[in-house]
């Protein structure tokens, strides 16, 4: 069928069989040669890269205007997240103080007498959430009212027992005025409040 074809002078693609036989012997003997007619300008190649290069990246402008979103963000989002730690930090402190209450009332019933120290209803290393131990008075035992905790009038706060944790910064003094007592999270009124000095 092929050799007809080439008797009737037939072309396939355009070139003969004698024609694509030669072509596609010269390439077997110069390979390169039929890459010269793909082969195109460097100038083209090199703008094609550069305009690669540049698609990928980001301008000064756009960067400046993430940090700035993400600052914004940041400003807005991290003290709310501080607040609420803190607000939670607080709800526990107060559901410990009622434990340590009951567990106090408890031993109370059973003995006729208030614990002299936390260690005897089994929390005598109990921390706080703030990794401080909770702090406990037995007015029976104590000598004078001078280390009971005072409202603004500098009346003690309970008749019985002071149980109260020193709150975030650690310290705190009798008069729940002063400004280290503000944070601190107390019994009141014998066991009527529970919560924060500065909401008494």
């Amino acid at each position: 069928m092929i050799a007809t074809n080439h008797r009737r002078g037939g072309r396939r693609g355009g070139l003969s069989l004698r024609g694509r036989v030669w072509s596609v012997d010269n390439r077997k003997e110069n390979p390169t040669a039929h890459k010269r007619v793909f082969d195109l300008p460097s100038s083209v190649h090199r703008n094609h890269s550069c305009r690669n290069i540049k698609s990928l990246g980001f301008t000064v402008v756009e960067l400046l205007i993430v940090v700035a979103v993400l600052l914004t963000i940041s400003a807005i989002a991290i003290p709310n997240l501080m607040a609420a730690v803190d607000q939670a930090r607080i709800a526990r402190a107060v559901g410990d103080i009622k434990t340590l209450e009951d567990e106090i009332a408890l031993y109370d019933t059973i003995n006729g007498a208030l614990p002299d120290d936390l260690s005897q209803v089994g929390y005598g290393n109990y921390l706080d959430p703030w990794r401080n131990p909770y702090q406990y008075l037995n007015h029976a035992t104590m000598k004078g009212n001078g280390h009971a905790r005072k409202d603004r009038f500098l009346v003690p706060l309970n008749s019985d027992y002071d149980l109260y944790s020193m709150g975030k910064d650690g310290q705190s003094v009798a008069p729940i005025t002063a400004k280290a007592s503000q944070d601190d999270i107390l019994r009141a009124s014998d066991g009527s409040y529970l919560g924060l000095a500065s909401q008494f």
